[in-house]
């Protein structure tokens, strides 16, 4: 009895250490994403890591939960012991598995609704501490090089442009463009996602162009296509200049 009490005593311990773990591992998150002080560094900051700290955190405390259903033995044979061990290991790889799928099907529906918010959330404006306003695609393009609006046509790339109407201050902001998935209008998981891109007009000063987007759903599969038209180039003052120049 004295060696099934040691290991019942060891398996709860560690139980109990992977348990504060993992929720250290949380609580350390949400204390660095507390301290990310604008709005766009939050943004990406959950956008790489979030998903990460979770399914790391998942882990430890289902290890603390398997230690634990392993730390209740009585009296036990050998035989018996490998066949508990082999099926709380089994237990333990199911339960991350749906863990897993939780954190990559699941998931993202509810954190793309908080990246929007932060991405949309009115900025202030350093010049003034009044909110600024968010210029519209026609708007922007001024601010925007033209390479910035070759990334935004070819939607590698997506620009937020903030102006302090007061002042005349600007904050360019940077997003993935197509990185990002939506949902599969097939499964309904967040999964749906743009594979590559085909030109097949090249937009001018004087005509627009159109792009073939080919969309894959990592979930089940699903394959679609869609047409975009990309705006006419449009050359900034600065662009202008140095072409005359």
């Amino acid at each position: 009895m004295d060696k099934y009490a040691s290991w019942n005593s060891m398996a709860h311990n560690v139980a109990y250490v992977c348990w504060a773990a993992g929720i250290l591992v949380v609580l350390g998150y949400v204390v660095r994403l507390s301290t990310v002080p604008d709005n766009k560094d939050k943004y990406d900051f959950i956008n790489r890591h979030e998903v990460n700290f979770l399914w790391y955190a998942s882990l430890i405390l289902i290890a603390g939960a398997c230690f634990y259903f392993n730390g209740n033995i009585v009296e036990i044979t050998t035989i018996m012991y490998f066949v508990r061990g082999f099926l709380t290991v089994m237990m333990g790889i199911i339960v991350a598995l749906i863990v897993q799928n939780l954190l990559k099907f699941y998931y993202p529906f509810f954190i793309e609704k908080r990246l929007k918010v932060l991405r949309y959330m009115p900025r202030i404006s350093p010049k003034t501490g009044k909110p600024m306003k968010l210029l519209s695609e026609e708007e922007e393009d001024v601010h925007l090089d033209e390479g910035m609006q070759a990334e935004e046509n070819l939607y590698s790339v997506d620009y937020d442009v903030w102006k302090d109407e007061e002042t005349g201050f600007i904050k360019i902001e940077k997003y993935a463009g197509h990185l990002h998935a939506i949902q599969c209008p097939e499964c309904n998981y967040q999964t749906f996602k743009v594979m590559r891109e085909e030109i097949v007009k090249q937009p001018s000063e004087m005509e627009e162009g159109e792009l073939i987007k080919h969309y894959q759903c990592s979930y089940c599969g699903y394959k679609a296509r869609k047409n975009v038209v990309l705006k006419q180039q449009v050359k900034t003052p600065e662009a202008a200049t140095a072409s005359t120049a």
